[in-house]
């Protein structure tokens, strides 16, 4: 099975790489761009969205992503790595754009508003828990987008094509299954030659 990576700058890269261990996979923290050759995936954990991207100016990681993802990789975020992937940010900021949905910063509330719930997701297999602190939420959500998970009725849990997006934190809980989700995805060879066939 191929490495999977955890972008390693901030957040909680460490909770992150212990879930893709329990799942069979082969974690690898990726603090620089050329780490990325030899992966099959890579999550972009939680933390602060806007000190990442400042984290971030050191090399050319958007373009590096970019590239990655164009070649067949699997890109996930979690909370901060969620709004990084989002094609429109509200306030304002700079992202990937990768997956086409508006998604607005810490729309669930402040820390202290923080916390935990089921959400609803059977495409992974029924209920799984999720931590939700200073969440983003998603505002829309174009055709591409599948929706993997709901909490009270709102999508929470996304995907379109090879790019997955949480708002929440899985890796703060017991269930382990939207990593195993990851690791299944980075294994479908279908989708890696889709995407070579596109670049």
């Amino acid at each position: 099975m191929a490495a999977f990576g955890v972008l390693a700058l901030q957040g909680g890269f460490a909770a992150h790489a212990a879930a893709l261990r329990d799942v069979g996979a082969t974690p690898r923290e990726v603090r620089r761009t050329s780490e990325l050759d030899g992966l099959a995936g890579l999550v972009i954990p939680g933390g602060e969205s806007t000190t990442l991207l400042n984290l971030m100016r050191d090399e050319p990681w958007f373009e590096s992503l970019t590239r990655f993802h164009a070649r067949g990789g699997v890109l996930a975020g979690t909370c901060a790595g969620a709004i990084l992937l989002a094609r429109e940010v509200r306030p304002h900021q700079p992202s990937l754009g990768l997956l086409d949905a508006v998604i607005s910063r810490n729309a669930f509330g402040r820390q202290v508003d923080s916390f935990e719930a089921t959400v609803d997701a059977p495409a992974l297999g029924g209920p799984m828990d999720a931590v939700f602190i200073r969440a983003p939420r998603f505002r829309a959500l174009f055709p591409e987008v599948q929706v993997l998970g709901r909490y009270a009725g709102e999508p929470v849990l996304v995907r379109q094509g090879r790019v997955v997006a949480a708002t929440f934190h899985p890796e703060l809980t017991r269930s382990r299954a939207l990593h195993r989700y990851l690791v299944e995805l980075a294994a479908q060879p279908e989708l890696a030659a889709a995407a070579e066939a596109a670049s």
